[in-house]
């Protein structure tokens, strides 16, 4: 076979890239867009201001009143002899120096005794009748946003074709998790439908996160007890039901952090553009790979 000339390779015409197919759909309606926004907004006020009215009294207990010789999540400080502050947060049995995040914090560039960090808390370092304003209100829209969210997802069908797993869904449990532990993500027109894992969690954040952060603070209030003292009785207690908004409340740090996560790594712009204008872009395999 004859060789080709070095000067033709150089300038013969380099063939353009490959480019998938793309097609842009909608996939989030406008109430959809307006509640999850809403839902953001209330989540970042309620951890922040609820954070705030934890710091006044920064231990949890179990059962119906505080037994402070024994709490099971406490931050405290103390104070050594050349005066410096130790932080320092008991889980239980366990005890951990924190000095700096839990226990003992920087305000204005002084260390000061307090649960959480100021930048954590809303509306500011030290100001617990409006941060219970804040928590309140924000409460309430938190109620109303998310019971407007069941009926809409029951009015168009939304939580049954979206987020109850099906049986199909159920027998691919195993393959989703280990999907999702390697980083192996859905494409093409795959990526619109919920996984079984994601089915689960939005169930799990909307009813039992949900219900039980907004129950165990309803239960929280003496005022409620007429109405709410089974439930009370059912967890153990006021302190106890406390406890459970609180780890309710961490529940959703932690959704929130996977969540981000799984948002950046799926396409940060793609799904941001998507829970913005409710347009997300789907790459389609051309028929070559289809037949490969």
């Amino acid at each position: 076979m004859a060789s080709i000339p070095e000067d033709v390779i150089a300038s013969a015409p380099v063939a353009a890239p490959h480019r998938t197919p793309r097609r842009v759909v909608y996939r989030h309606t406008l109430p959809l867009r307006i509640m999850h926004w809403i839902n953001a907004i209330c989540l970042l006020i309620l951890l922040g201001s609820g954070l705030q009215i934890f710091n006044a009294h920064p231990a949890l207990y179990w059962g119906q009143r505080s037994n402070f010789e024994h709490p099971w999540l406490s931050t405290t400080a103390t104070q050594s002899a050349d005066g410096s502050l130790h932080g320092w947060t008991t889980l239980g049995a366990h005890r951990f120096n924190t000095t700096g995040v839990l226990g003992v914090s920087n305000v204005d560039g002084q260390a000061t005794v307090r649960g959480f960090p100021a930048w954590a808390t809303i509306p500011g370092p030290q100001w617990l009748s409006m941060a219970r304003a804040w928590h309140f209100f924000f409460a309430w829209l938190f109620v109303i946003n998310g019971v407007c969210f069941v009926a809409y997802a029951l009015w168009t069908r939304h939580l049954s074709r979206d987020l109850l797993p099906k049986r199909r869904d159920w027998r691919s449990i195993g393959r989703s998790i280990i999907d999702h532990a390697l980083l192996r993500h859905p494409k093409g027109a795959d990526a619109l439908r919920y996984n079984v894992l994601q089915r689960l969690a939005y169930l799990g954040v909307i009813f039992v996160l949900g219900g039980g952060v907004v129950l165990m603070g309803l239960a929280m209030s003496p005022r409620m007890d007429s109405v709410l003292g089974w439930l009370l009785d059912l967890v153990g207690g006021r302190q106890s039901a406390r406890s459970i908004h609180f780890l309710c409340a961490w529940g959703f740090v932690a959704f929130f952090l996977i969540h981000i996560f799984e948002v950046i790594v799926t396409g940060l712009g793609n799904n941001l553009r998507s829970i913005i204008t409710g347009r997300y872009a789907i790459h389609e395999e051309s028929r070559d790979e289809t037949d490969q």
